[in-house]
């Protein structure tokens, strides 16, 4: 058997030498600040304990699942139904927008098209400041000058929980639409346009046709996208916080998700180890559901 020489032995790790900056990289980025935050999980690490804080084992896990001592799990379960009904308008009401944006004969089609992509494009803090002081204030707002106009005194929806989640639900739905929109706009242009041909010889009606034909074709293209996107409404942050929760316009409505409760937990109790206990909770849950949910994605994308 023919021994390699030193020089192909050297060989053999020069790729590795290639990647070793981008490795340190991701280690420094990414693996230390997880495997950081797993340690403190485990620990009584707060604003009382800064340098003496010590292991307190799975305290902190206990803890987060107790409904006495924490609304954990109350704030898993409204991320739950915000992720749910998110996605759920979001992917249909993007469906059928798109569908009236490739309408045959529909003009001025691009700028409209164009248009519906301001709310993306706008930076994110810029945009929910704007509801929240030209829509949702309960002085100046639009929705209290509506409800002024139609007799019923004044209204401030982010004062009341379920008024908060369905305030934050439609600045969601205006910010995100756009891009959900643009992936179905690209992925019906592949569809076969002799299959509505074909659909319609054969009588078949608009939702027929296009739940039929349309939806099952464009599945496969925008798989990856819903997927993707649902984790991003899992952990959602920005629009809850700055509606309801930001320091100097904190609303009362008491409305949290997940995220914003290790947020606040950290930051606003100075409960460290819990919080990274509950920061490491969401972070197993987002693995475990996209290694899950992706897998069937992406197996009924490809079927």
């Amino acid at each position: 058997m023919k021994k390699n020489t030193p020089a192909q032995k050297f060989n053999k790790f020069v790729p590795w030498l290639y990647l070793l900056p981008g490795l340190v990289l991701v280690a420094l980025v990414v693996v230390f600040p997880i495997g950081y935050t797993g340690y403190i999980s485990f620990t009584n690490m707060s604003l009382y304990h800064w340098t003496d804080y010590g292991l307190v084992g799975f305290r902190n896990y206990v803890r987060a699942f107790s409904r006495a001592d924490s609304e954990f799990v109350k704030s898993f379960l409204i991320t739950l139904l915000w992720t749910v009904v998110n996605m759920i308008l979001q992917v249909s009401l993007s469906f059928l927008i798109a569908l009236g944006l490739n309408a045959p004969g529909l003009r001025l089609a691009k700028v409209y098209k164009t248009i519906l992509m301001i709310p993306w494009a706008l930076p994110g803090y810029v945009s929910i400041l704007l509801w929240r002081v030209g829509v949702f204030n309960g002085e100046f707002g639009l929705l209290a000058k509506l409800a002024m106009a139609f007799g019923l005194g004044k209204t401030n929806f982010l004062t009341t929980y379920w008024g908060a989640f369905f305030s934050c639900l439609i600045l969601n739905l205006w910010m995100a639409m756009p891009f959900m929109i643009t992936m179905i706009d690209g992925a019906l242009q592949s569809v076969d346009r002799s299959l509505y041909e074909s659909a319609k010889l054969d009588g078949a009606g608009f939702f027929r046709t296009h739940f039929s034909i349309t939806w099952p074709s464009v599945w496969p293209i925008i798989a990856p996208s819903v997927a993707m996107t649902t984790f991003v409404q899992f952990k959602q942050f920005d629009i809850v916080y700055l509606l309801t929760l930001q320091p100097g316009g904190n609303t009362g409505a008491g409305l949290q998700t997940v995220i914003t409760l290790a947020y606040t937990t950290a930051f606003t109790s100075c409960n460290y180890g819990l919080s990274s206990a509950v920061s490491t909770i969401i972070f197993l849950i987002i693995v475990i559901l996209f290694a899950l949910l992706s897998r069937r994605t992406f197996k009924e994308a490809v079927s």
